[in-house]
């Protein structure tokens, strides 16, 4: 018995539409593409025609002797020919061609019918194959479809829309029956995004007709599938059981398959098969994050194990930062897939083919930018906490050795370790800005307060962690004006987060992916430890050169005690009691010496002195002033008046 074929028509044409111009209705590149992949196959199958002007017919196919290739070559021999009918419709319909028009059309539409033909003949060879028992019945399935797509379109082409209705319609509800009983995410993909191709088509015939409800398509299908499947499909129902059959499942297939993205409590469809496969490498990268971060816990330090257990956080904290970026690399590839999506679906027709009421793939594309950043922030926080333990356990490894050793140690760490902090926490501030200018989070008011809120968080921390590298090199000036901005920083974060209906329903930390947790006793903690830093941070300063803004003053020679730059100001101490406090020998006093007494000299009118001359003299002994006399006096009215009528 010969073996078993495989031939996925619907997933061939696929794949090299998308890959050689079809993405962007470039049909003459796919077109050459087509030729030159007809003559590889028939040169490789040797079923050429013989070499010069001489025309040699092929001999009759057996059915022992077909091949995957020969089906292959039927294939695109129906790809080569209806890409050639669309790009002279095409030329047809431009200006240039107006006096040609209808030449064009004719030629058009025999290439068409030629792609019909070949379409068919390939169907004929896969029914055959299956009553063999060599091809199975999803592989005719989609044989069938494509036939059914292609002449439903040449029908509709040539203004038949009744029959092109029946075509098209039984050719969706074979799709929807394939994503239905599809083994794989890809398979269900793939029978969906032809069943969005052929939707429009559905609905114009519709309307051309003049049916009432058009716009409805799935009860269009459903109408109309049921009374033409039989007559279109030999055995539909049949075929419809051996395909539940064979995709009965099984483990491998269960690996498969992908597990349904959330977003507000709703499904995200993922209607095309190249985003399944890199949404399927990042669901197996985070299947290996979960099972890395619920392994053992670490030990804490104890007296007999303490490199042992710095060994084992080490190490986990290696396998966590590796599983972070397998993550983060399958989410940049899926990143870059729905990018080409949407750059296309806005270049080929400007609209999404995707049912009216459902998720199209601009916010695909968003959903999946919010997915990369949030595992970056995730990655970054990891970075962040890990840093920060490794510098305490350093530093107290290193005070158990020596005090003088334990401070250098100290310092090299801090000159390696705030900078490498700010420079993560700028990471990311940056992904959540980027975040805060998605579509979908722009759209729920409160995830982006939330996202607000947590930008706010991450610059109070960055303004922490610079004013303490600026600390380490004696920038007591700048750091704190940054403690003075982190401070209002929290007060932003404060405000929005009293936007919220409560904290208990922060979007964030409910949502499926909960990447930044934000509590009330960590934003509390920051105040303090902020406001401790910020205290400390200006005593420093002032111990360091008196609060000098300038940084010219250096008393790093000669440090006072902070109580003696401010109490002399105002008392006098008695050196001399210190002294002898502090248990110094007291020098002897020296003899007093008593200064002359000087003389007055008699005044004359040539000697004069200045109030400076005055003023250096220490004591100068006057003659005391003689009091007056106490002469009696008289009383009464010449006492008063004595001065005006004479004394005697």
């Amino acid at each position: 018995m010969a073996d078993t074929l495989t031939f996925q028509a619907l997933q061939l044409a696929n794949e090299q539409r998308n890959a050689y111009g079809l993405r962007y209705n470039d049909y003459a590149r796919y077109r050459k593409h087509c030729a030159n992949r007809t003559h590889r196959l028939r040169s490789t199958l040797k079923l050429t025609h013989g070499k010069g002007r001489e025309f040699k017919k092929l001999p009759p196919v057996r059915l022992e002797g077909i091949k995957d290739g020969y089906l292959q070559l039927l294939l695109f021999e129906a790809e080569r020919a209806w890409t050639y009918s669309q790009e002279l419709s095409q030329l047809a319909a431009a200006p240039a061609s107006k006096d040609k028009a209808s030449a064009i059309r004719k030629n058009a539409t025999s290439r068409f019918r030629k792609a019909v033909n070949w379409a068919t003949q390939l169907l004929s060879h896969c029914q055959a194959l299956h009553a063999a028992g060599r091809l199975p019945a999803s592989n005719l399935i989609q044989a069938t479809v494509y036939t059914l797509i292609l002449n439903g379109r040449f029908l509709r082409y040539r203004y038949n829309f009744e029959n092109a209705l029946a075509q098209l319609c039984v050719a969706r509800s074979l799709l929807d029956e394939l994503a239905s009983h599809a083994s794989t995410s890809r398979d269900q993909a793939l029978a969906i995004t032809f069943a969005d191709e052929i939707s429009p088509e559905i609905r114009y015939c519709a309307h051309e007709l003049g049916s009432a409800k058009a716009y409805d398509v799935d009860a269009i299908v459903a109408e109309t599938a049921s009374a033409h499947k039989n007559e279109l499909v030999d055995g539909y129902d049949k075929l419809l059981v051996e395909v539940a059959q064979e995709n009965a499942g099984g483990a491998a297939e269960d690996r498969k398959k992908l597990k349904p993205l959330l977003w507000e409590d709703e499904a995200v469809p993922i209607r095309n098969p190249e985003l399944v496969d890199v949404l399927l490498k990042v669901q197996e990268a985070e299947e290996k994050l979960h099972t890395v971060s619920e392994g053992k816990p670490v030990e804490p330090l104890e007296d007999t194990g303490k490199k042992k257990s710095k060994v084992g956080r080490s190490h986990k904290s290696k396998q966590d930062v590796a599983a972070y970026d397998a993550i983060l690399l399958a989410l940049s590839d899926a990143e870059g897939v729905a990018r080409k999506l949407v750059e296309a679906q806005q270049v080929s027709s400007g609209s999404s083919t995707a049912p009216a009421g459902t998720r199209d793939l601009q916010f695909v594309y968003a959903f999946v930018v919010y997915q990369l950043l949030a595992r970056r922030i995730q990655r970054d926080l990891l970075l962040i906490s890990t840093l920060l333990h490794q510098s305490q356990t350093s530093s107290h490894r290193s005070g158990e050795v020596s005090i003088s050793k334990a401070s250098a140690s100290k310092q090299q760490v801090d000159s390696r370790l705030f900078p490498a902090v700010v420079k993560l926490l700028d990471t990311i501030i940056q992904s959540l800005t980027q975040m805060r200018a998605l579509s979908i989070v722009d759209d729920s008011p409160d995830l982006a307060t939330a996202v607000d809120a947590r930008i706010s968080f991450s610059k109070a921390r960055r303004c922490q962690y610079l004013a303490k590298a600026y600390t380490a090199s004696k920038k007591y000036a700048e750091a704190v004006a940054l403690m003075q901005r982190a401070t209002i920083h929290i007060r932003e974060l404060q405000s929005a987060l009293s936007l919220l209906p409560s904290p208990s329903e922060d979007p964030i930390s409910t949502s499926e992916l909960p990447f930044y947790a934000l509590e009330s006793n960590s934003i509390s903690q920051l105040q303090e430890q902020v406001d401790a830093e910020s205290s400390k941070c200006k005593k420093d300063w002032f111990s360091y050169n008196g609060g000098d803004a300038s940084g010219t003053v250096d008393r790093s020679t000669y440090k006072k005690p902070l109580f003696f730059d401010i109490a002399l100001n105002y008392a006098e101490l008695n050196m001399d009691r210190l002294t002898e406090r502090a248990g110094k020998k007291i020098a002897a006093p020296a003899p007093a010496i008593v200064a002359p007494v000087p003389q007055r000299a008699p005044s004359g009118p040539t000697e004069t002195k200045s109030v400076a001359s005055r003023a250096k003299v220490e004591e100068i002994q006057r003659p005391m002033t003689p009091e007056p006399s106490a002469a009696p006096t008289k009383g009464g009215l010449s006492s008063l008046l004595g001065g005006w009528w004479g004394r005697k």
